[in-house]
C-alpha cells in the first residue's frame, strides 16, 4: 500500500482540526462527534495545543495527517512535526488571510524544502476575498525566500466546516475529495524506491506517555523495516549511542492505534520499550546506517518560578499534591513529553521553569491544578541574556486587528510598551496594525487590550527573534488592593471598596492580610479591610439602610491573573481558586523592604 505523509498547518481558528476531522468523517475513519481536539483544556480554548497523528484511507492509500497546533506558543510542536512528512496543508482564512503564525509555520516548512498546497477555507464568509488572499499569500511565499517551484503551488478552496472542496472557483462544491486527490497527485509516495528492502532508518520526532507502557516516541521510518522483540540501536547527539528493544508498536489508524508486529519504510508509528528515547534520535539495526540530522526547537522567551504554596490558606482546600517533591516530580515528567519547556531545578525552594509565551505556561499551570496539585508562580518574565556582548531580549511581530475608533488608543499604548509600528492599512471598518516590540512589553496587555478595545479586537503575536535591550517600559500598570485583615468579606466594606476600583471578591469569602482583593485605578497600592462591618446602633436613616449596591466582581481566571501579577506579587493557584497576593504579607514588611506599600 502506498503511503502519504502531510502535516496541516495554519494560523489559530483558520480551521485546521475541522478540516482534519471532516476528511476522517468522510473516509469513514471515526464517527460523529469524535474530535481531533480531544485535550479538555482544547476543548474549553477551542484551540489545539498538541500536535497529534491520525490517517485516512483514500484509493487505496494511506494517507498519515499530522494536526498541527496554530498558536505561537505551541510553536516547538510544530516545527518538531515539519521533519517528519513530505507536504503540508496550509490552511488560510480567505478574509482573513495570512496572519502570524500563518508566516511561522510557512517559513519552517519552505526552509526544509517542503512544497505547501494551500487550501483558501471559509470561503463562504460574507468578508471572503479570495483573490486578496491567494495574492496575500504568494506575496508571503516570495517575502520568505521561497524556489521557483515552491512559489508554483496548487491551490483548492474549501468549507471545511461543510466537509466540500472544490478545484476552481467556478466549480461545484463537493465533498472533500478535491482535497485527497490533490495530495495523491502532489505529495510523492512515502514508500517508493524500494526503501523497504534497504537497512532500517527511523526518527522519533514526538513524545507520547503512558501509565502502563512508560514514555513512547512517534517516529517517521525513512528506511527498512522496524520490528517488534528485536535489538536495535538508538543512535542520539553528540554520537551517543545505546541498544534496545521495542516490546510494543503502533500503527495510526483514524483516531485510533492498531498494535502491530512490524512497520515499514513510509509509515509513521508509536513505539514503547525504550524508557529513555527522545526526540531527534534515529533507530537503525546496522551501526554502520548514518543518524538523521538533528530536530532542534528554537528556544523560550519566557520564565517564572514555581514553588510550594505558603499562603495562610495553604492545604485549606482539595488538593493532594502540595511538596516541593511532588511539583519536581511532577515537572520532570512535564520534560519528557514537553520539549519546548525547560526547567532548571538547582534551587529546591523554587522550580524556575521556561516556556515560549505566557498561554504555554498556563497551560501547564492549569494541567497542574487539575491534577489536584497546589502551588504558587511569580509573575512572568522575559528572558534577557547576552549575544556577542550585546544585552538582548526576544522581540514580538505583533498584529492587531480593531475597530477604527480604537486604533487611537492602542498606538498610545504599545508607543509606552516600546512598540514600533512597522505597518497600518485598513480592512473595511477595521484597521490592521503590525507592530514590532519586546516580549517584556506585551506581558500583561492582553488583558487591557480587550477591555479597551470592548472585546471586539483581535491581538496575535509571533517570535522574531533576540535584538538589543529596549530600555525602561512605563506600563500603565493598575495599583493593587490588598486586605489588612484575615476574615470574611462583608457588603458593608464591599459598597465602599468598590468605587476605589475593580473587587476580586464578594461577600461571604474569605480573605488574609496581604491577599489582593482588587484593583485601583489611580495606580497605587492601597491596603483596605475588607471585612470592616457596620456600626451597631440604634440611629436608622430613613430610605438609606438596606439599598446598598453591590458590583459583581471581576472573575480572577489564570490567564488573567498571570497577566495582571505585579513585580512583587504571587498568583497562589490552587483545584478550587486562584488568588493574588503580596510577597511580603504584612505592611511593616513591605515598608521595610522598600515596596510600593
Amino acid at each position: 500500500m502506498e503511503i502519504r505523509n502531510i502535516a496541516i498547518i495554519a494560523h489559530v481558528d483558520h480551521g485546521k482540526t475541522t478540516l482534519t476531522d471532516e476528511i476522517l468523517k468522510q473516509t469513514g475513519m471515526t464517527k460523529d462527534g469524535m474530535s481531533m481536539d480531544s485535550d479538555d483544556q482544547e476543548k474549553e480554548r477551542g484551540i489545539t495545543i498538541y500536535a497529534k497523528n491520525t490517517s485516512c484511507l483514500y484509493k487505496d492509500t494511506k494517507i498519515n495527517i499530522l494536526d498541527t497546533p496554530g498558536h505561537a506558543d505551541f510553536g516547538s510542536e510544530v516545527e518538531r512535526v515539519l521533519r517528519s512528512i513530505d507536504s503540508v496543508l496550509l490552511v488560510v482564512d480567505a478574509a482573513e488571510g495570512p496572519m502570524p503564525q500563518t508566516k511561522f509555520v510557512l517559513k519552517k516548512s519552505l526552509e526544509l524544502g517542503l512544497k505547501p498546497i494551500l487550501v483558501l477555507n471559509k470561503i463562504d464568509k460574507p468578508a471572503a476575498d479570495v483573490e486578496k488572499a491567494h495574492d496575500a499569500v504568494f506575496d508571503l511565499f516570495a517575502e520568505l525566500g521561497a524556489t521557483d517551484d515552491q512559489l508554483d503551488f496548487t491551490t483548492v478552496y474549501a468549507i471545511g466546516r461543510d466537509a466540500v472542496a472544490k478545484r476552481e472557483m467556478e466549480d461545484e462544491l463537493v465533498n472533500l475529495n478535491p482535497i485527497l486527490d490533490v495530495i495523491l497527485e502532489e505529495v510523492a509516495p512515502a514508500s517508493g524506491d524500494n526503501l523497504a528492502d534497504k537497512p532500517l532508518q527511523a526518527q522519533v520526532f514526538n513524545l507520547a506517555y503512558d501509565n502502563f507502557l512508560g514514555r513512547m516516541g512517534v517516529a517517521r521510518i525513512y528506511s527498512g523495516v522496524l520490528p517488534v522483540n528485536k535489538d536495535i540501536i538508538v543512535k542520539g547527539a553528540n554520537g551517543k549511542q545505546y541498544k534496545g528493544k521495542l516490546v510494543k508498536l503502533f500503527s495510526f489508524e483514524g483516531m485510533e492505534k492498531k498494535d502491530v508486529q512490524e512497520a515499514t519504510a513510509g509509515d509513521i508509528v508509536m513505539i514503547a520499550g525504550i524508557p529513555d528515547i527522545y526526540i531527534g534520535e534515529t533507530l537503525v539495526t546496522d551501526e554502520a546506517t548514518e543518524s538523521m540530522p538533528e530536530i532542534t526547537v528554537d528556544e523560550p522567551t519566557i520564565s517564572f518560578n514555581m514553588f510550594v504554596n505558603d499562603s495562610p490558606f495553604a492545604g485549606r482546600g482539595s488538593a493532594k499534591y502540595l511538596t516541593s517533591r511532588q511539583i519536581r516530580e511532577r515537572l520532570e515528567k512535564e520534560l519528557e513529553i514537553n520539549v519546548g519547556l525547560q526547567v532548571d531545578f538547582s534551587d529546591d525552594s523554587a522550580y524556575k521553569v521556561f516556556g515560549r509565551g505566557e498561554m504555554h505556561l498556563a497551560v501547564l499551570i492549569e494541567n497542574m491544578r487539575r491534577e489536584s496539585f497546589e502551588l504558587a508562580v511569580s509573575p512572568p518574565i522575559a528572558i534577557v541574556k547576552e549575544i556577542d556582548g550585546v544585552k538582548s531580549e526576544p522581540f514580538e511581530e505583533v498584529t492587531i486587528l480593531v475597530p477604527d475608533e480604537f486604533s487611537g488608543s492602542i498606538i498610545e499604548k504599545l508607543g509606552k510598551r516600546k512598540g514600533v509600528m512597522v505597518n497600518m492599512e485598513p480592512e473595511g471598518p477595521n484597521q490592521r496594525m503590525i507592530f514590532e516590540m519586546p516580549t517584556r512589553g506585551l506581558l500583561g496587555y492582553r488583558n487591557e487590550f480587550v477591555i479597551d478595545t470592548k472585546g471586539e479586537g483581535i491581538l496575535t503575536s509571533l517570535m522574531t527573534g533576540f535584538r538589543p535591550y529596549a530600555g525602561t517600559i512605563s506600563k500603565t500598570e493598575r495599583g493593587s488592593m490588598i486586605s489588612m485583615m484575615t476574615g470574611k468579606v462583608l457588603d458593608f466594606s464591599l459598597a465602599t471598596l468598590q468605587e476605589r476600583g475593580t473587587l476580586y471578591i464578594k461577600a461571604s469569602d474569605e480573605v488574609y492580610e496581604g491577599m489582593v482583593v482588587g484593583n485601583t485605578s489611580k495606580g497605587e497600592d492601597m491596603v483596605v479591610n475588607p471585612t470592616k462591618g457596620k456600626q451597631l446602633t440604634n440611629m436608622r436613616a430613613s430610605g438609606s439602610d438596606g439599598t446598598t449596591k453591590i458590583t459583581p466582581p471581576m472573575e480572577l481566571t489564570l490567564e488573567r491573573a498571570l497577566g495582571m501579577m505585579r513585580d512583587d506579587e504571587f498568583l497562589e493557584v490552587t483545584p478550587e481558586i486562584v488568588r493574588l497576593r503580596k510577597a511580603l504579607l504584612t505592611e511593616s514588611l513591605r515598608k521595610r523592604a522598600g515596596s510600593k506599600v
